[in-house]
């Protein structure tokens, strides 16, 4: 038996179903799950016309040949958009993602990289999803959470980093691997790379767990502080206990910050998600990719962005990827370049 989108007892504050789009709460803005079975791609790293025709290309949602094309007309994801107001930390757990940005920076990551977007002020990116295997499929499978800032720390200029999976703070046990993406789980913990980021004060007790649990397996989430926002993200597997209670998967449940939540997997493989932090508790005005302080802001904002995103756009396509081979890499503006640790 499953939780409704009620106030249950016990340590459950609330609960409700799950699909592409997660609810979330301050400090946390959106989150995103996107899951697709991409064919194999063509020399433009795209998927073949006949599984494209039809499409409504350009806004493209509905899973069709098992998967979406999202807002791309030739490879699939999101082409030049504008952030303006928050971080976005974006896992490809699977799957490649090509990214162009107008600080002039590019690059390309992928299966468990993260990269962190630190979007104070206007800035404008692509987020590509190259089918570079030309022999295979291309399934993949992406997460993306946007982590709001103080009005005092808006307009103060962006920055891009990657995280390699090499790299990654991860807590392994018998059969549960827990990715510690922002904040501290079994002494290990990992920040976002900008120091002005809501996450860097340990008093927010902002937290992003990735949970991969086997079956049978067992989690347990130890309290945060009193106040914090606590939100577990059931994604995918068949049924767990949390807390004692049955629980089938694509639910989300807001719990009680100062309990101990244990969760006991079931029959199949699963993944679940912890968001939770201090919230921030400004009044913010949004519309689209803009959060910040006033309706009349946000306004200002559109129009300068539909003033300036073209002309201030540094590629020669807003939905640029890289050349077929690519690995994984990401080269700044001053011609720096990183990659993985081999």
């Amino acid at each position: 038996m499953a939780l409704f989108s009620r106030k249950p007892a016990g340590p459950f504050i609330k609960s409700t179903a799950i699909q592409m789009h997660w609810d979330t709460e301050d400090p946390f803005l959106f989150a995103s799950h996107h899951e697709d079975d991409y064919p194999e791609g063509n020399r433009q790293q795209a998927p073949p016309l006949n599984q494209i025709a039809g499409r409504n290309l350009g806004r493209d949602y509905e899973t069709r040949f098992g998967f979406r094309m999202y807002n791309g007309k030739v490879v699939p994801g999101f082409p030049m958009h504008a952030h303006w107001g928050y971080e976005t930390v974006t896992l490809p757990q699977t799957g490649y993602i090509d990214h162009f940005d107008t600080l002039g920076n590019q690059g390309r990551f992928g299966f468990g990289d993260v990269q962190w977007v630190y979007a104070s002020g206007r800035y404008g990116h692509n987020e590509m999803y190259p089918l570079a295997d030309q022999e295979g499929r291309n399934p993949n499978d992406i997460t993306q959470i946007f982590l709001n800032m103080p009005l005092e720390e808006k307009n103060k200029g962006s920055a891009v980093a990657t995280v390699w999976k090499e790299d990654a703070a991860v807590v392994e046990s018998d059969g549960v691997s827990v990715r510690v993406i922002c904040g501290s789980y079994g002494g290990a913990s990992a920040r976002s790379p900008s120091p002005y980021s809501w996450s860097h004060d340990p008093a927010h007790a902002v937290r992003v767990l990735r949970v991969e649990m086997e079956p049978g397996a067992e989690f347990v989430l130890d309290p945060t502080v009193p106040g914090a926002n606590r939100n577990l993200y059931y994604v995918s597997g068949k049924e767990a206990e949390f807390c004692g209670t049955p629980v089938r998967s694509c639910w989300r449940l807001k719990m009680d910050p100062e309990t101990e939540v244990p969760v006991r997997n079931g029959e199949e493989a699963s993944v679940v998600w912890v968001l939770e932090g201090v919230p921030i508790g400004q009044r913010m005005s949004s519309f689209g990719p803009i959060f910040l302080g006033s309706d009349k802001e946000v306004r200002e904002a559109l129009n300068e962005v539909r003033r300036k995103e073209f002309e201030e756009w540094p590629w020669d396509l807003i939905d640029k990827t890289q050349p077929l081979g690519t690995s994984r890499f990401i080269r700044y503006s001053d011609g720096s370049e990183v990659r993985p640790p081999e």
